[in-house]
């Protein structure tokens, strides 16, 4: 089963589409989980600590986060 976060500001329309199409994805949001407001480092531990996939839009911040992420290992 695909498990996936989503971001604060993800688009809703594409989660519920996701939703819509495959029962199986296990999907929750960042402020189903207490963490709206929360620094990127922080959901990107959260993600990696529950195994999901973090769906974004915001390429200009998250992406180094997630590379810092993999350097340190």
């Amino acid at each position: 089963m695909l498990r996936v976060l989503a971001d604060e500001n993800f688009d809703n329309t594409i989660v519920r589409g996701l939703l819509r199409r495959n029962l199986n994805i296990d999907i929750v949001r960042v402020q189903d989980i207490g963490l709206s407001g929360q620094d990127d480092p922080i959901i990107l531990a959260w993600a990696a600590q529950e195994n999901r996939v973090l769906l974004t839009h915001d390429v200009a911040t998250i992406t180094r986060y997630a590379y810092e992420r993999l350097t340190q290992g």
